[in-house]
């Protein structure tokens, strides 16, 4: 419970077994007011063939298992496994980020932002926890996002957090790499306010599943910019069924 508002983190999850227990010990243990802020921590194991599930389990975590691989399936999965709460923070399950950071998200949530994203570019990067590839695609990305819609966005990291009736407005279906750029251009189609928040990244736990390797870093980039194209010409789509929804006079 953060300041009044129920927060549940997400944690898709692929073989880390030597990170996970680390991240959800640190989302348990957060606190503000000397108050617990998370109040349950989900951790979707995409198909892990390490004992990331049981040390996730034993470190306090809700598990659930969706063997089709993908981090938005992973996301997905974990989501209908979310109980009644007001704010979902989602988190990667390799250690990479520092979880203390999520209180100014929180916050901003809070006073009335949809979408806070923990943006790394603003933040301290330290050497070697973003690879080159890595750089210029978020970069290429980021750009294309600000001039297609017209909001400055310098990242797409998977550090945010999102008011929980807004999440489940923008109907996320990505099952893929495209998963943060849906919900970042969803959330700003929609006319929600969409905020970022600098926060830090260290170099991850394990070899990284996506930027690891050549193909995935490929799979990746591809991903992402076929999910910024379709979404680009289902703008008014998006809108149309936003407003239907409900949510546009909020």
């Amino acid at each position: 419970m953060y300041k009044g508002q129920s927060v549940v983190a997400i944690i898709p999850a692929l073989n880390e077994e030597l990170a996970i227990k680390k991240v959800v010990s640190q989302l348990v243990a957060l606190s503000f007011d000397d108050k617990q802020v998370v109040d349950e921590v989900i951790v979707c194991d995409n198909g892990s063939t390490d004992s990331t599930a049981q040390v996730a389990a034993e470190a306090g975590a809700v598990v659930v298992r969706q063997d089709i691989p993908g981090y938005g399936i992973a996301c997905l999965t974990a989501m209908e496994r979310l109980p009644n709460c007001d704010i979902v923070l989602f988190v990667d399950g390799d250690d990479s980020c520092f979880i203390e950071q999520a209180l100014p998200m929180l916050d901003g949530v809070v006073n009335g932002v949809d979408l806070a994203i923990g943006s790394r570019t603003l933040g301290h990067i330290e050497k070697g926890a973003l690879t080159g590839p890595q750089l210029f695609g978020n970069w290429l990305s980021s750009h294309l996002i600000t001039l297609f819609w017209g909001q400055k966005i310098t990242d797409l990291g998977p550090f945010r957090a999102m008011r929980r009736n807004s999440l489940t407005a923008i109907e996320m279906n990505d099952k893929t790499f495209g998963w943060t750029v849906e919900m970042q251009v969803k959330a700003i189609i929609c006319g929600m306010q969409v905020n970022e928040y600098s926060v830090d990244s260290k170099v991850r736990i394990g070899e990284s599943k996506i930027s690891g390797t050549l193909s995935g870093s490929v799979k990746a980039g591809i991903g992402i910019l076929s999910m910024i194209g379709k979404l680009y010409l289902q703008k008014r789509r998006i809108v149309k069924h936003y407003l239907g929804y409900g949510m546009g006079n909020e």
